[in-house]
């Protein structure tokens, strides 16, 4: 990225200002990167968890697979879930807050007995199933905003910075070289009056 300057004191001081700005914000990305790693990391882990919990409550399960026949599918239904925003690393990450189920009233006279423990268990697998896609998606948008963060690092560390630095560096030598040149001619100029003036006298 070629960084646009000018050969004057206006642009030295502006390139200045955006060189402080990149230096100060470069240690808080970098904690905000780490930050965030590690919160990728632990949504992963949970993710993980909350899938092998759901895959073992599914086999520990298993024996009831012939009572299920029986059990009416449309007695239970998902009507909503309520999700909160939490800041994980300054990102907003959804959380699962409360499943409302709607539960279809059945005479329990007439219905198996386990029917009501079948409620409880399918309400404890959705609970599961929901909850390890909730921290999928929350890995996820951690994820995204890492490589965000880690590419606005690199931007800042490789890019900019060096940039802004080889632009000021260019920027004092031609200014110095300006000066030189300035005092050498008025030098030469200030010597020519000078002979000029012996040579009149």
């Amino acid at each position: 990225m070629a960084i646009k300057f000018q050969y004057n004191k206006t642009s030295l001081t502006n390139l200045g200002k955006q060189l402080k700005v990149r230096q100060n914000a470069l240690p808080t990305l970098k904690n905000k990167e780490s930050a965030l790693r590690a919160s990728v990391q632990t949504a992963k882990t949970e993710a993980q968890k909350l899938a092998e919990e759901l895959e073992r409550s599914l086999a520990h399960y298993d024996y009831l697979s012939a009572l299920w026949n029986e059990f009416d599918p449309g007695l239970i239904t998902i009507t909503d879930v309520d999700l909160r925003m939490v800041k994980v690393a300054g990102v907003k990450t959804p959380k699962l807050d409360e499943i409302h189920y709607e539960l279809r009233p059945f005479n329990a006279f007439v219905k198996p007995a386990w029917y009501a423990d079948g409620v409880a268990i399918l309400k404890e697998l959705t609970r599961l199933g929901i909850e390890s896609e909730i921290c999928e998606q929350k890995r996820k948008i951690l994820e995204f905003q890492r490589k965000k963060t880690t590419q606005k690092v690199n931007l800042y560390e490789k890019v900019q910075i060096p940039g802004y630095q080889e632009a000021i560096r260019k920027i004092k030598r031609y200014m110095e070289d300006a000066d030189n040149l300035s005092m050498a001619s008025s030098k030469i100029v200030k010597s020519r009056h000078e002979q000029e003036e012996e040579e009149e006298s």
